[in-house]
């Protein structure tokens, strides 16, 4: 089923004008509008215009005279080989609806909440995309906006709103997307299969292979307010490292940091699947790593809940280090004392006893002195 151009159609076409070059996909090409709108670029050499619907394809083949466009049917990329310098992608983005005709739901429906196609659109366009090229994208807020914007940073692609459009029920976005230059630079230095894992406050984690070795790779947000704070890990890492705390650092640049990835599971899941024994040597070993960062006067924060920033396998790992600073009054090991008073109940069940008046006094004492003796005496009443 093809509609005729709409509000959508015309916001985007403004910017293929502007931004479309070289080789061009027309993704979900519809009445050829698009398709039609890049080849009369100059700086266009091609477009490739694809549609699921054979009828749209039928239809861009009867009306459309142009050599430099060809017309091919395919489900997003089934059908396609090969990378393009622009692809251009106005799909289908209103969260469907129980009662919509199957025919209607493929033309205007982008999946049960709306961006269930952008997010298979954006799995799978990075291998189509050329290093240096460029995505044009729209979309309405009734897809969900912040659930866009993390797909597109979760798929290694940062972003540019180019321009948006206000109607009664919603507001259409048009988006400049990029591949992410940090990450392309990686994959030049050597680092290979990069997927990503994780979204912190500040940061976005991912996995690679480097000389054969699972690696970590932490760039920062593009949002991120936070400024040098990838600069500020690496830096404590290099000194860390010496101290035999936190994942190994390989290297590290202006905007990321790569080091050795860590197995293991957080360290709440380690205390569930492990006996009283394991999970009290574990304890342990934190509280003398923390004890080394204060003996030489660093604040890793986050000791109080350090929910996500201590994995544990073979030993525990601290990680994430973006907010350690120095500090004449370090705080680590009594922070991780209130983070274990916290966890009593949880530590109780599985046979970890202990009373937390007497370890608060001990962490008390521990602060007054901040010696072996006295973090033996915390460890001790575990």
């Amino acid at each position: 089923m093809t509609y005729k151009p709409l509000e959508d159609s015309f916001l985007i076409q403004k910017y293929v004008k502007k931004y479309a070059y070289g080789s061009v996909l027309d993704m979900g090409t519809g009445t050829g509008i698009l398709a039609k709108t890049a080849a009369r670029n100059k700086k266009v050499k091609k477009v490739l215009a694809a549609d699921i619907d054979e009828a749209a394809i039928a239809y861009c083949k009867n009306t459309i005279r142009s050599k430099k466009i060809s017309f091919v049917v395919s489900n997003l990329f089934s059908n396609l080989k090969g990378t393009f310098d622009t692809i251009i992608f106005n799909p289908p983005y209103l969260p469907e609806h129980p009662d919509e005709d199957k025919d209607v739901a493929r033309a205007v429906s982008g999946g049960k909440k709306g961006y269930e196609l952008i997010a298979l659109f954006l799995n799978q366009t990075g291998k189509h995309l050329k290093t240096k090229g460029n995505i044009l994208l729209l979309f309405s807020s009734l897809t969900n906006k912040g659930i866009v914007d993390k797909l597109i940073e979760d798929n290694s692609f940062v972003f540019e709103e180019l321009d948006t459009q206000k109607f009664f029920m919603e507001t259409l976005y048009c988006y400049l997307i990029k591949k992410n230059q940090v990450l392309e630079h990686l994959k030049r230095r050597g680092l290979k299969n990069i997927e990503f894992l994780a979204r912190g406050k500040r940061g976005l984690v991912y996995t690679a292979l480097y000389k054969r070795k699972k690696v970590a790779i932490k760039i920062r947000q593009s949002k991120s307010k936070a400024q040098e704070r990838i600069e500020n890990e690496a830096t404590w890492l290099k000194k860390l490292n010496k101290h035999d705390i936190g994942p190994k650092l390989l290297f590290a640049g202006k905007d990321f940091i790569v080091y050795r990835f860590v197995e293991g599971t957080f360290l709440p899941e380690f205390i569930e699947l492990h006996n009283a024994p394991i999970i009290k040597k574990a304890i342990a070993d934190v509280f003398w790593q923390c004890y080394q960062l204060d003996k030489i006067g660093v604040n890793k924060k986050e000791m109080h809940h350090p929910v996500k920033h201590v994995i544990v396998d073979k030993k525990p790992t601290l990680i994430d280090f973006e907010r350690t600073h120095k500090t004449a009054n370090p705080k680590n090991v009594t922070q991780f004392v209130q983070y274990i008073c916290s966890m009593e109940k949880q530590l109780f069940v599985k046979s970890v006893v202990f009373n937390t008046l007497t370890l608060r006094r001990r962490a008390q004492s521990y602060k007054r002195y901040m010696d072996e003796a006295h973090l033996q005496e915390i460890i001790d009443e575990l």
